[in-house]
């Protein structure tokens, strides 16, 4: 006799960072069984701060993980602009773009943000595996064979790569974007958080093109040096302490205090900033990217993490929301609804992002940076 309960929908979502352990935890929520496979064994709890806007919260929300957020993090309202002496000369008022119930912003230590979502992805029920990568994806009519790097296997009706910046299943399934150095990169710390340091200040000029800080609890900040990027090979690892001392010595205000913080070379990072927007469809069959491994660019409004989480929530609510997937053409159809509802809003914040990052790049003085920032909140404050 034919068993006339449906079979249980499973995805294989591909990578435990933001992107991928909000779009298990809101696929979990509507009964689809999920695999979540991740690269490293550590999941990934490594870094040193994010900011989290408005948009980005209302998805941590609607994840169930506020009150923790709200609890482990530093929410503030506003940013000031400062000359690099420390003079700040202009307090802006942020845009609450996720509703005038959230703060503009929360700070955060990456790890610990990193930490609740990964305790979020147990809590659903998922299926865990580190240290584990898709080598193989053989896709057919039903759905999408997932051979490991363990040597076993797996079979999915469809697979969320949210792998990111360098996704080997973007490269897999077809597509040949791949991210694009911006000219610029970026110092980061953790460090304790001066008293004086209740928002986020950024100074434009001065050895670097941008120095600024975020609060992230009550007693921690991370800081952050922009500046032309460099060879890497050039600047070796045990000198990164020393060598993001001498760039914040030309600045006033909480640098200093900050600066004397920084000794510890393997707490440091240095990143080149780079640029991704996959043009046309973001799936191939039942494989589909989000997050990083679709767009990626500089954190000159920081949105990367609010645009991956926004990508989650939109792709499980059309999943969940729609019943007759199991077919290819029904499956495309969704697919290609979730690429129409992000991509004009994905491209308005890479677009907008780029020109803050190349209006530095060239030197531009007079550019209408407040301008630009408050027409793409303005649109951001809409719900994807």
């Amino acid at each position: 006799m034919t068993d006339p309960r449906p079979r249980p929908r499973s995805v294989l979502v591909i990578g435990g960072g933001a992107s991928g352990n909000a779009v298990t935890v809101l696929l979990r929520r509507a009964g689809i069984t999920v695999d979540l496979i991740e690269a490293k064994p550590d999941w990934n709890v490594l870094g040193s701060g994010i900011t989290l806007q408005g948009n980005a919260l209302r998805v941590l929300r609607e994840l169930g993980v506020w009150d923790e957020v709200r609890e482990s993090g530093y929410a503030f309202d506003s940013v000031g602009l400062a000359t690099p002496d420390g003079h700040v000369f202009h307090v802006q008022q942020d845009i609450r773009t996720g509703g005038e119930d959230l703060p503009s912003t929360i700070g955060m230590q990456r790890p610990r943000l990193q930490e609740i979502l990964c305790e979020a992805v147990r809590a659903s029920g998922a299926t865990v595996r580190l240290g584990t990568t898709a080598d193989e994806l053989v896709q057919d009519d039903t759905g999408v064979t997932a051979r490991f790097s363990d040597g076993t296997e797996g079979r999915y009706d469809l697979v969320v790569a949210a792998d990111g910046l360098n996704s080997r299943t973007r490269a897999m399934i077809g597509i040949s974007e791949k991210p694009e150095p911006t000219g610029m990169a970026v110092w980061r710390v953790a460090a304790p958080r001066p008293a004086s340091v209740e928002r986020t200040d950024l100074a434009y000029g001065g050895p670097c093109y941008i120095a600024g800080y975020c609060p992230t609890s009550e007693n921690t900040i991370y800081a952050y040096l922009a500046e032309a990027n460099r060879d890497r090979a050039s600047i070796a690892p045990a000198s990164y302490a020393d060598e993001m001392r001498r760039l914040a010595a030309s600045y006033g205000g909480a640098w200093p205090e900050i600066a004397a913080s920084i000794t510890d070379p393997a707490k440091v990072n240095y990143t080149w900033f780079d640029r991704l927007l996959v043009e046309g469809s973001w799936h191939r069959g039942r494989v589909v990217l989000i997050g990083d491994a679709a767009h990626a660019c500089p954190p000159t409004l920081a949105q990367g993490a609010a645009m991956s989480l926004e990508d989650a929530s939109v792709l499980a609510e059309l999943l969940s929301t729609d019943e007759s997937w199991d077919s290819p053409a029904s499956l495309d159809d969704v697919l290609t609804r979730y690429h129409q509802r992000r991509i004009d809003r994905v491209r308005m914040v890479v677009d907008a992002s780029m020109q803050l990052c190349q209006w530095q790049l060239d030197g531009v003085r007079d550019a209408d940076v407040p301008g630009l920032i408050g027409r793409t909140m303005s649109v951001l404050k809409e719900t994807p």
